[in-house]
């Protein structure tokens, strides 16, 4: 498998993660992450590690560390807020409004008949989401996304329970697959990191072939474009 590289520098990797491809090993087994970090070593001599995760569906930038103290940063910098991310999905349904913010604690439920998901509860952990309305077509939403913390499926749940309208071909808060979705359809479109010392990691990923077929092509993902190579 061929990786885009969106930034690259001596502590730092960028790829854009194709959707469907899990970080880790899967319990059926199965294609993840885990299989190419020989392979992003890129001549160093460490294999880089996902300093944050996104969901096995979600496609687009992630963040590899190439040593344990850069990881060690970048984690926290994940923890304290300090990383700007951008997020592009397209909802089922046409959204009201043009753009807001979401803010809806989260807590995880599990049962033995429907497995674990997240639902918006007081108890919950604090989440928020600004979120702007890019473009309508055939009765669909692209939306911009900007979390300003990172639960688990946040987005996802903030679309379904927020906007009123889940993910298009979201399996556990929509209506799972449907023609011309064969994925949750959200693409990590942006990631700003800055560093004390040192230029920001900077990285933009391309709009996917799917969202493209849904017709919306012609919207660019916003960023910074340093330039981009295969590995």
């Amino acid at each position: 498998m061929q990786f885009t590289i969106l930034f690259e520098d001596g502590e730092a990797l960028v790829i854009d993660k194709p959707g469907g491809l899990p970080l880790d090993r899967p319990r059926a087994g199965g294609a993840c992450i885990e299989d190419h970090v020989e392979q992003l070593r890129l001549g160093f001599q460490r294999s880089p590690a996902p300093v944050h995760r996104l969901d096995r569906d979600t496609s687009g930038c992630l963040l590899l560390a190439r040593n344990p103290k850069a990881l060690k940063r970048f984690s926290a910098a994940f923890e304290e807020k300090q990383v700007e991310k951008r997020y592009l999905g397209v909802v089922a349904g046409v959204v009201e409004g043009d753009e807001g913010t979401i803010e809806l604690a989260l807590k995880k439920i599990s049962s033995a008949a429907d497995g674990w998901r997240m639902i918006p509860a007081r108890a919950g952990k604090p989440a928020v989401t600004h979120w702007r309305k890019l473009a309508v077509h055939n009765g669909l939403t692209l939306v911009e996304f900007r979390p300003e913390t990172g639960r688990t499926h946040q987005i996802r749940v903030h679309a379904a329970s927020g906007l009123g309208l889940p993910l298009l071909g979201d399996p556990i808060y929509g209506a799972g697959t449907v023609p011309g979705a064969k994925r949750t359809m959200l693409h990590a479109a942006g990631l700003v990191l800055h560093r004390e010392g040192k230029d920001p990691i900077r990285a933009a990923a391309p709009l996917p072939a799917d969202f493209a077929a849904l017709g919306f092509g012609d919207v660019a993902p916003a960023g910074h474009e340093d330039g981009s190579a295969e590995a």
